[in-house]
């Protein structure tokens, strides 16, 4: 069903009735049924947000028992929905019993198709509230550690949200800082392994000679030290997720046994011939450019290729916008925890720093300044003093929050892109912007962009 307006389901055998209602809820696209069993088929078909309920339904139509019979029926199969009842105005027994098995409301006949519209206004806009909320809730628990309001960040947790339920052997990017662990543990927490382990390892921070025997185990007298049978990294991940940071660092000589596991998934310890089963998720990170790096022969391309079904490109904090201030404030809560400290906030000067400063080092720098702000603050809020943020490094430029100001640069942004893209002819900027070229005029002498624009107006 193609259509725009909201599918209503009218469960109801009489057929002056239904062509009534047909003709006075035109603002609905109306599905009926007649009986239980078609009621139930096209609540199926449709997935209704709201259905109608003749309470009065055929092999019974003198009693309620078929209507209750078909309502309960609907609230099991789809809860959300929001049931109508609609019962003879002397039947207000059977109408609060319906209530009490989960109608949403009960409705009096004769009908009123003006009323009755606004009951079903009102039931939609309860099902959009409630589904919103059931999914605000089931993503604020999933992906309660990902902070941010940002439209990168938003559309990241969509992606997240995605892809946890697969398969697919995800590559993180972004520079050191930006959280790729935290989205790494966000995709293994909406995953269906999220009762499983999450095992987490930096190939930068283990010598080289160590990391083989780190992911893969090894057993007893494989090398010298090796006192007994160790499992690995990998192995103990077993039904769950698999972190590997810094990927880009792996160490050549290590990435064809690596392949071997992403595309046999078995492993052999060092030190061991036996092959062991494994079946875990994989999720790579890395600040490096390893497409770069594959193409110069400093990673396997293959490798490159195995891990990159999904790839996320973390966005770095200086381009995330407000986000810096509710990660700020995020954070100071879990470190006043920490350190016992009671600090209320920040003042003005200090939302300013946060905001100004260009964070190099991204999330994690911001969490070390705040500590030692905390640490540092003599009142109950943080002043720029506290955050002793260095002047010297690159700062964003300053934002107007002026609405005036941010719609005529907006405006200003536009004229000169629709120009460009027109070749300065000023008819066909006209047309893409949608208004006209004395319009358009009136805009280029308010923002003085009048080069090239004349010259080319008269061409064209």
């Amino acid at each position: 069903m193609k259509t725009d307006k909201p599918v209503l389901l009218v469960v109801e055998d009489d057929l002056g009735i239904q062509k009534q209602l047909k003709w006075g809820l035109d603002q609905f696209e109306l599905v009926f049924a007649q009986d239980r069993a078609s009621a139930i088929k096209q609540l199926r078909r449709y997935e209704p947000k709201v259905v109608t309920l003749d309470l009065g339904l055929p092999p019974d139509p003198a009693n309620a028992s078929e209507g209750l019979a078909t309502l309960s029926e609907i609230v099991a199969l789809s809860p959300l929905t929001k049931v109508i009842v609609v019962t003879g105005n002397e039947d207000k027994a059977n109408a609060i019993e319906a209530v009490k098995l989960g109608a949403y409301d009960f409705y009096h006949k004769p009908i009123d198709a003006d009323i009755l519209t606004i009951l079903v206004k009102r039931a939609l806009w309860l099902h959009e509230l409630e589904k919103a909320n059931q999914e605000f809730s089931k993503i604020d628990l999933r992906l309660a550690r990902i902070i941010g309001d940002s439209p990168e960040i938003q559309k990241l947790c969509r992606v997240v949200e995605k892809i946890a339920p697969t398969e697919i052997t995800t590559l993180i990017l972004g520079e050191s800082g930006t959280g790729k662990e935290v989205f790494a543990r966000a995709i293994h927490d909406c995953s269906l392994r999220k009762d499983a382990p999450f095992i987490a390892i930096n190939c930068a921070s283990i010598p080289e000679n160590l990391l083989e025997s780190e992911l893969f185990g090894y057993e007893r007298g494989a090398f010298t030290g090796a006192h007994k049978k160790t499992q690995g990294k990998i192995e103990c991940a077993q039904g769950g997720t698999l972190f590997l940071d810094e990927i880009g660092d792996m160490p050549l000589s290590l990435q064809a046994k690596m392949l071997r596991f992403l595309q046999e998934r078995v492993i052999e310890p060092v030190g061991s011939r036996q092959q062991i089963d494994v079946d875990v998720r994989v999720i790579c990170a890395t600040n490096k450019d390893v497409l770069a790096m594959a193409q110069q022969q400093a990673f396997r391309e293959d490798l490159y290729y195995r891990i990159s079904e999904m790839t996320l490109q973390l966005p770095a904090l200086r381009e995330r916008g407000s986000d810096v201030l509710l990660l700020a404030r995020a954070f100071l809560v879990n470190i006043n925890k920490e350190l016992g400290a009671h600090i209320k906030g920040f003042d003005d000067s200090a939302l300013q720093a946060l905001y100004q400063y260009h964070w190099p080092g991204n999330i994690r720098e911001l969490q070390n300044k705040l500590k030692s702000a905390v640490i540092m603050a003599e009142g109950g809020r943080i002043s720029a003093l506290d955050l002793s943020l260095p002047s010297s490094l690159q700062a964003k430029p300053n934002q107007p929050f002026n609405l005036r100001e941010i719609r005529e640069q907006a405006e200003k942004n536009a004229v000169t892109e629709a120009l460009s893209f027109s070749d300065n002819n000023v008819s066909k900027a006209a047309e893409l912007l949608g208004i006209t070229r004395p319009t358009l005029y009136a805009l280029l002498d308010k923002y003085a962009i009048s080069s090239q624009v004349d010259s080319a107006s008269q061409i064209g």
